[in-house]
């Protein structure tokens, strides 16, 4: 049996079971060339004294494209090898990358003995790593004995990729994980702004670091930024063997503590600390000289710094105070706090080495893609549950600078309380708990973002806000100014709950804040620099901060005390960045299934549009009248199920070369007008004409139509540029009629469109859907929002691209909320309120009618709220 346009429907039923295949073809289908590594053995000479010889277990991995190609080292955590780098390394070989990944002295199969990336062991050795790759034909020189080349790692190996830079100028870019500024900050910190040597041990994570190291190591995993798992095969004796490299750290014949392959200073100063609980000034030398902090001024080359928001070692006050080291030399830096760290977290495996390949696509090979997508500030946050896996969904929110832990701008929560006692027990026990180090790594990295913590009753003193009136969002580090009375030294802890009235109280990423303070009986006012998060506290919620006398992971004095803690100051300080833009939504399950489904839709439409021919046979095909023009939509009218009317009688006509505005509050009718424009959805009245052929599901002149409206659907897994071909393909039209060039000019995409789309950012999304949008070079073009997830700079180009389209005699038609865009990038406007046409014309006309306010000129805002009124 054959039916109008058969051909046509059989060719997108054709496609869609391709699609079908397809999804399982790739599931299946090899990615590009395999990438093999070889392994081999290193020699270097490090020491003091230039005397020490050490082999160093390798892999290379050549780059899968061939020829010279800049390479990267990558650097593994604390704990692991070289095999806990094997996947980033083929993944960024089969990128066009030279890498090599080596176990650090002391690890895995290598040789000596772990000095903590000091300048005179471990940097040494990757200074002759640099070399050894300046001798490889497969990697690219700036100059004999100079590669191109990167460092990225994580945890110790991201410290290594930062005292590197500073001491190897031919180090080009480095992308540093979840590590340490000052190290002995991170094993002493303290609150108070004092410094380590009146910090407060972190003897759990101190004791985990020792005794992973103190016998054997295994040869994978490690403290990498999904967790703990290479520590806990440590831990359980599994790996490489303590005997090589021949020195062990024990002095025959003696009952020393072992220390592995730990220096013997090393060891010697952790069991001094260990012991007494406090820093000494030899301690505080000896882990700053593996700092950054003891290199100021020297790491000048380009740095993405992702710091974990779980994580009780590292927080990320170190990598604030990397950012702004490393940006005071002129490097370009960016930041990204993402959701994990060493205390679990979901890891974001995915997205870190994407941005991690993004960066060094830059940096190494000059590529201009996707320069918007990393921003210069990258906050991952809730999206809450995916409707269909129920998993949790996490979205980026971005910012063009990054503005340090003080935040953008302040705000202050007052809060209440009296003066209370807090009694430090005797031992230190039993303690309270904010989080136990590397418990979320050992149960399989996926905490969330936040857990319950438990405060020992009479050990703690609270004080809480009022109901927050409105929503809060703080992102940095809020401060408190307290008040402590008492005699001699008080060891506490601060920490900042989000406390809801029908559930147990949150501690943000189980964050606590560490000081030490002299107390005396008129009160010693201290200023407390609380955890930085990132965190929503909503509307109803109370702020609750806590000072305790003990803390689980901590050492804290063994003589009983009491103290008395009241405000100095009743106002908490709130950090806070409002330039951050969070995306709506976050991908879920149905962005695999939307393009299937619009194909299938597509089919529907098709075929009911071509059955209802013979019952619309009455209606004349062509207006003959409005046969040039864009658009006419008259008397359009659309009621909802209760019969109140979305749209009440709406008429207007646009002209070639125009850029409408459509504009109205939320609920004025503006999407359903869109979504009859598009022949989604039948009006109950009047009529919409495109080029004076009458709008219906299936309508031949629906072609001439391209549009974008209620967000962009995209198979994740496939590059931006296949989904375009893809869609293309779906629309049963030739492919040279697609004009896929000019589109993809237009998206300004560059390379990143090779790229898979689950790695593009909410603007490179918006951009790609537009030029999806624009294939075909469209008569028409309808935009909902296109500006939505883009920064100033794109939003001008948009109103640029928006312009010269119209201008080759098309037209666009843009719905958004944002009034001053509208303004300068559309012609002419119109205004709906509540289903109806309140207002329609060239925007100059329609600012001609207000009068200038403030002795400036008037602006499309107060038009539009002069004519819709009060909106509610």
């Amino acid at each position: 049996m054959a039916f109008p346009g058969g051909r046509r429907a059989l060719a997108i039923v054709v496609t869609l079971v391709i699609l079908m295949a397809g999804g399982v073809a790739w599931a299946l289908w090899p990615s590009g060339p395999v990438v093999k590594g070889r392994d081999l053995v290193i020699p270097v000479v490090d020491g003091p004294a230039g005397d020490q010889h050490v082999d160093l277990d390798a892999t290379f991995y050549p780059p899968a494209s061939g020829g010279r190609a800049p390479a990267v080292l990558l650097a593994h955590g604390f704990g692991g090898s070289k095999e806990s780098m094997r996947e980033q390394a083929t993944r960024l070989a089969e990128q066009g990358y030279a890498v090599l990944t080596w176990s650090a002295r002391g690890f895995g199969r290598s040789t000596g003995q772990i000095a903590l990336n000091s300048p005179d062991y471990e940097v040494k050795d990757v200074r002759e790593l640099i070399d050894w790759l300046a001798e490889r034909p497969e990697v690219r020189l700036d100059a004999p004995g100079d590669p191109r080349v990167g460092i990225a790692g994580g945890s110790y190996g991201g410290a290594i990729a930062l005292m590197a830079a500073a001491y190897d100028s031919r180090v080009d870019a480095i992308v540093p994980q979840i590590t340490w500024y000052d190290l002995a900050d991170a094993l002493f910190p303290d609150a108070s702004g004092k410094g380590p040597l009146n910090g407060v041990f972190k003897k759990m994570w101190a004791g985990i670091f020792f005794s992973a190291a103190a016998d054997r190591l295994a040869p994978d995993g490690g403290l990498g930024a999904g967790g703990l798992a290479g520590l806990t095969g440590a831990a359980a004796g599994s790996g490489g063997d303590a005997s090589r490299g021949g020195q062990t750290g024990r002095t025959p014949g003696t009952e020393q503590v072992q220390c592995g392959r730990f220096l013997p200073q090393i060891c010697e100063m952790y069991q001094k600390v260990a012991e007494t609980g406090r820093a000494t000034t030899d301690a505080v030398d000896l882990l700053r000289r593996s700092s950054p902090i003891s290199v100021p001024g020297r790491i000048k080359v380009p740095t993405l710094l992702i710091q974990g928001q779980r994580d009780s070692l590292f927080p990320l006050s170190h990598a604030d105070a990397n950012a702004r080291a490393i940006a005071a030399t002129g490097a370009p830096v960016e930041v990204a706090w993402f959701n994990g760290g060493h205390d679990g977290g979901d890891g974001e495996a995915d997205w870190l080495s994407d941005r991690t390949t993004g960066w060094f696509d830059r940096y190494l090979k000059g590529s201009s893609a996707g320069e918007d997508d990393p921003a210069a500030f990258t906050v991952t946050r809730d999206g809450g549950r995916d409707p269909g896996t129920r998993r949790p969904v996490l979205l980026h929110a971005t910012a063009g600078r990054y503005p340090g832990l003080p935040g953008g701008e302040r705000t202050t929560v007052a809060l209440d309380g009296p003066q209370q006692p807090i009694a430090n027990p005797a031992g230190g026990s039993p303690s309270s708990i904010s989080a136990v180090p590397g418990l979320g790594g050992l149960l399989g990295g996926n905490g969330g973002g936040a857990s319950i913590a438990l405060d020992m009753p009479g050990q703690a003193a609270t004080f809480e806000s009022a109901p927050l009136s409105r929503p809060a969002q703080v992102t940095g580090s809020p401060t408190v100014t307290i008040k402590v009375f008492g005699t001699g030294e008080a060891t506490l802890f601060a920490k900042l709950y989000d406390v809801s009235g029908g559930s147990l109280p949150v501690l943000p990423s189980s964050l606590v804040s560490p000081l030490r303070v002299t107390a005396s009986e008129a009160g010693t006012p201290v200023t407390v620099t609380l955890p930085a998060i990132d965190r929503r506290f909503d509307a109803g919620h109370r702020m609750r901060v806590v000072v305790s006398t003990t803390d689980l992971g901590y050492a804290t004095p063994a003589a009983p005390a009491v103290y008395r803690v009241a405000l100095e100051s009743p106002t908490l300080e709130l950090p806070g960045d409002a330039a951050l833009r969070t995306p709506a939504t976050g991908p879920a399950w149905w962005t695999w299934a939307m393009p299937l489904a619009a194909i299938a839709v597509a089919i529907v439409l098709l075929l009911t549009g071509r059955a209802r021919r013979g019952r619309d046979a009455g209606d004349p095909a062509v207006d003959p009248e409005s046969a040039d023009v864009p658009l006419v939509i008259s008397g359009l009218g659309k009621r909802y199920r209760n019969g109140e009317k979305a749209v009440d009688g709406l008429s207007f006509r646009v002209e070639k070369g125009q850029v409408l505005g459509l504009l109205g509050p939320n609920g004025a009718g503006k999407t359903t007008t869109m979504r009859m424009l598009m022949g989604l959805i039948h009006p109950d009245e009047g009529e919409i004409r495109i080029f004076g052929s009458r709008v219906r599901p299936g309508a031949p002149v629906l072609s001439r139509l391209g549009s974008f409206v209620e967000g962009p659907g995209f198979l994740p897994h496939l590059s931006g540029r296949a989904n375009l071909e893809l869609y293309w393909q779906a629309t049963g039209r030739p492919p040279q009629d697609a004009h896929m060039e000019e589109a993809l000019e237009i998206a300004g995409l560059g390379a990143a469109l090779e790229r898979a789309v689950r790695t593009y950012s909410q603007g490179m999304r918006q951009r790609l859907a537009i030029a999806q949008a624009m294939l075909g070079l469209p008569d028409l073009l309808v935009l909902d929002e296109p500006t939505n997830g883009l920064d100033p700079p794109q939003i001008a180009e948009m109103r640029r691209v928006l312009k010269a389209y119209a201008e080759r005699g098309r037209t666009v038609i843009v719905s958004s909320h944002m009034l001053a865009e509208v303004e300068q990038a559309c012609t002419h406007v119109v205004v709906m309120h509540r289903g109806r046409l309140v207002s329609a014309g060239p925007v100059g006309d329609l600012l001609a009618t207000a009068p200038a306010a403030n002795g400036a000129g008037p602006r499309l805002e107060d038009v539009f709220l002069d004519l819709i009124g009060d909106s509610r």
